[in-house]
């Protein structure tokens, strides 16, 4: 029996062929260091924690809540945008609470994507920002992710040779995978290129919150005229440690959340009201929780640089998010990235993502995530050094055609 359409449009998911061989690994008795998935180990705030109990046992919160987000809630949102980034929004007609920016993204792609549309993504890029228009009917062209003049060429390549012209650019800053931080002037020269060809911009903002510097990362809105052309995506997952709770926000255009409110009406009721109301405490409470969070991730950066670079492999630092982009070392290069993450796994008991996963143009590196404490990526270090210092592992697992 043929897949179905939309299925037959997704590609294998790469990810899944490493968490097997993690999986089996770990049923052998392996100790596996997960520097794969950026699924935060860090425990939610107290104080919003202790607010999702408090709530959850009032009988009317187990009722059908609201698909938008309950009011309480879009008004957090507004409050945290003003404070954050000086952006005034109208919580009944600028924000939209989704169930995570994943699920927020997927259903904007269904809301304003017709069979054949063209949207220009960034390649490398996290996989819902091109599968969700994929599954939607929806045609990628792709463009770099750097946040230069590289990226406006290609864009306006793109917009020259897309029949039909494309209807929207995605945009997430800072990256994942790549960790690169976009400016103000950037944004500014996003808006006007939007609005001279009439597309929207869709920017993924998720770890806007995750910041190593005194340079806290913009959002895109601080632009005058952006609401014009934009809705940003952004999520509690990352900023909180509350990943599992499904918490996210979709803000700015008026016409793109109408439909992405009117879409989410006939597909769900909203996440569960204590966790709406949890949110909303995390949103107006005290942010002494994100600067701990920020101080967490900054010391495990400069751990992993320092010991995977006494290693034998070189780090990038990352100036922002929760991961960091590394090519493989040249030695391994060949084997391409999937390769070479299962070389990890099986050789060094560490598990990282494979860079092509995220589009073709990432298959020469992997992402780390600081998902793991100190101690473990020091021991992710060792494990790695071992592997590289082997004898003759290289001739053992590159093919013979990749070795000629």
């Amino acid at each position: 029996m043929s897949d179905f359409y939309r299925v037959r449009r997704l590609p294998p998911y790469v990810f899944e062929q490493v968490n097997r061989l993690k999986a089996k690994a770990r049923a052998a008795g392996a100790d596996i260091i997960d520097l794969g998935m950026g699924n935060p180990d860090l425990p939610a705030p107290k104080h919003v924690v202790d607010k999702l109990v408090e709530t959850a046992g009032k009988p009317r919160t187990d009722r059908y809540s609201a698909s938008k987000g309950i009011a309480g809630l879009r008004r957090a949102q507004a409050g945290y945008y003003e404070r954050r980034f000086g952006v005034k929004l109208d919580p009944d007609t600028e924000v939209v609470a989704t169930l995570g920016s994943k699920e927020g993204f997927a259903n904007m792609a269904q809301a304003i994507t017709a069979p054949g549309d063209v949207v220009l993504v960034p390649n490398p890029s996290y996989p819902i920002h091109a599968f969700g228009f994929l599954m939607a009917g929806g045609v990628i062209r792709s463009v770099p992710i750097e946040p230069n003049e590289e990226f406006f060429r290609a864009a306006e390549r793109a917009i020259m040779h897309s029949i039909p012209k494309p209807i929207a650019v995605v945009v997430c800053y800072p990256s994942n995978p790549t960790a690169t931080v976009a400016s103000l002037d950037f944004y500014r020269d996003l808006v006007t290129f939007a609005k001279k060809h009439d597309v929207y911009v869709l920017s993924d903002i998720a770890y806007a919150e995750v910041y190593f510097d005194d340079n806290p990362p913009p959002s895109m809105l601080q632009i005058p005229g952006a609401k014009d052309v934009c809705v940003e995506f952004s999520s509690l997952s990352k900023t909180f440690s509350m990943a599992g709770w499904r918490m996210g926000f979709a803000v700015g255009n008026q016409r793109l959340l109408a439909a992405l409110g009117r879409v989410k009406s006939y597909l769900d009721y909203g996440a569960y009201t204590p966790i709406q109301v949890a949110a909303a405490a995390a949103l107006n409470g005290p942010d002494d929780c994100i600067r701990e969070m920020r101080a967490v991730y900054k010391k495990r950066r400069d751990v992993m640089v320092e010991s995977f670079a006494q290693a034998g492999w070189k780090i990038p630092s990352p100036a922002a998010s929760m991961f960091a982009w590394v090519p493989v070392p040249e030695k391994y290069r060949a084997l391409g990235s999937l390769e070479f993450s299962k070389l990890l796994i099986e050789k060094a008991d560490v598990a990282v993502a494979p860079g092509v996963g995220f589009g073709e143009h990432g298959d020469g590196y992997v992402r780390l995530a600081l998902v793991e404490n100190e101690q473990r990526i020091r021991q992710a270090a060792r494990g790695i050094r071992r592997f590289f210092e082997g004898d003759d592992t290289l001739h053992n697992v590159i093919p013979a055609q990749a070795q000629a």
